[in-house]
C-alpha cells in the first residue's frame, strides 16, 4: 500500500525539499490549496458560496515549535474571521482548526492550545459561525476531546472530527451522538499502528458505516466527510431510515476533488460543505491528500511527467 509510504514522506525534510523544488508542484498543489493568504482566498469563498455551497476554512500549518508560532496561527484565524464578517458570510463559512497549530504539542500544550483556540471560537460565534476541531494522530485525541468538551460549555456549536479507522471511534461516536453536537466523520489520514487502527480498506469502510449509523440514529448533527460514491449513497439511505431532513446532516468534501459531485448534491437540496485550505505551509496537508486516494497520487505523478 502506497498510503503509509506517502504519510512517512510527509514527515521527511528531504522529501519536503525535493517535492517543493519540483517545477510542477505549485500547479498541482493549487488544485487542493487555492491560495496562500486570506486575500487570495476571498474570491474562492465568494465563488463557491455563489454556487450554493458552504465552506469550512483551514489555515494550513504544522510542526509548530514555539509559543510565538502558535499565537501567529491564532491570529491568522482571527484575520479570517474579520474577512468573513466583512463579506457577510458568517453563516455559510465555518472554520476547521488543528490544535497542533495552536501549540498542543509544546510544553503545557493542552492549556496553551485551549487558550489560543478559545478567542477564535468566540470570534466565530460573534459572526454567526463556528469552529470544528480536526482530529490528528491518535496520541492527541484525548486532549482534543477534552478541549472540545470545554469549549462546548460556552459555544455548544463547536464541532469535532472522528476517524473511522481507529478502534476507539465507535465508542467515541456513541458518546458524541447527543443533542446539539456536530461531528464530522472521516476515514482517517494519519499513519497509525495496527494496535490502534484498522489497516485494510474494507475494514475501514465497514467501520465507517457502523459509526455513521450511530451518528445518524443519534440526536446530533452528522457531517459526512467522504468522496466515496458508495459511502455517500449509504449515508443518504441511513439518513432516510433515521427520518432525518436534508438540513439535519451535511456532506463535506475537499476543495479540488469531485467538484461536480459538490454541485450535484447541493442541487439536490443537500447541505454540501467544501473543506478549503490555504496558506504557505502546505506540504503536510498536500501529502495526506495524496495518501488518501490513489487517484490523487496518479494526478500528481501524471502532472510531473507531462509538465516537469
Amino acid at each position: 500500500m502506497l498510503g503509509p509510504v506517502i504519510l512517512a514522506a510527509s514527515r521527511s525534510d528531504r522529501m519536503r525539499r525535493l517535492i517543493s523544488a519540483a517545477p510542477v508542484t505549485k500547479q498541482v498543489v493549487d488544485r487542493f490549496i487555492p491560495g496562500e493568504t486570506v486575500d487570495d482566498i476571498v474570491p474562492i469563498i465568494a465563488e463557491l458560496t455563489a454556487k450554493g455551497l458552504q465552506l469550512t476554512m483551514d489555515v494550513v500549518g504544522e510542526d509548530i515549535t514555539t509559543p510565538e508560532q502558535a499565537a501567529a496561527a491564532r491570529d491568522a484565524y482571527l484575520a479570517l474571521v474579520d474577512h468573513l464578517k466583512d463579506l457577510g458570510l458568517g453563516e455559510r463559512v465555518e472554520m476547521s482548526v488543528k490544535l497542533s497549530m495552536f501549540g498542543q504539542a509544546l510544553e503545557g500544550g493542552h492549556e496553551l492550545a485551549l487558550a489560543n483556540v478559545r478567542p477564535v471560537v468566540e470570534a466565530a460565534a460573534a459572526i454567526g459561525t463556528t469552529v470544528t476541531l480536526d482530529a490528528e494522530d491518535h496520541t492527541t485525541l484525548d486532549s482534543m476531546f477534552a478541549i472540545h468538551e470545554e469549549l462546548r460549555k460556552d459555544f455548544p456549536g463547536t464541532g469535532c472530527v472522528i476517524q473511522a479507522y481507529l478502534f476507539r471511534t465507535e465508542a467515541d461516536a456513541r458518546r458524541l451522538a447527543a443533542a446539539g453536537s456536530r461531528v464530522r466523520l472521516v476515514k482517517g489520514a494519519y499513519k497509525e499502528p495496527a494496535e490502534v487502527a484498522y489497516q485494510q480498506k474494507h475494514e475501514i469502510d465497514k467501520a465507517y458505516v457502523r459509526v455513521l449509523k450511530t451518528l445518524m440514529e443519534g440526536d446530533g448533527y452528522p457531517m459526512i466527510g467522504s468522496h466515496d460514491p458508495r459511502l455517500i449513497s449509504i449515508a443518504q439511505e441511513l439518513a432516510h431510515r433515521a427520518g432525518r431532513k436534508l438540513d439535519e446532516y451535511e456532506f463535506q468534501m475537499l476543495y479540488g476533488i469531485r467538484g461536480d459531485e459538490h454541485l450535484r448534491l447541493a442541487a439536490e437540496g443537500h447541505r454540501m460543505r467544501v473543506y478549503t485550505a490555504y496558506g504557505t505551509d502546505w506540504y503536510g496537508y498536500f501529502m495526506r491528500r495524496l495518501a488518501e486516494k490513489p487517484a490523487n497520487l496518479q494526478f500528481f505523478v501524471r502532472s510531473m511527467i507531462t509538465k516537469g
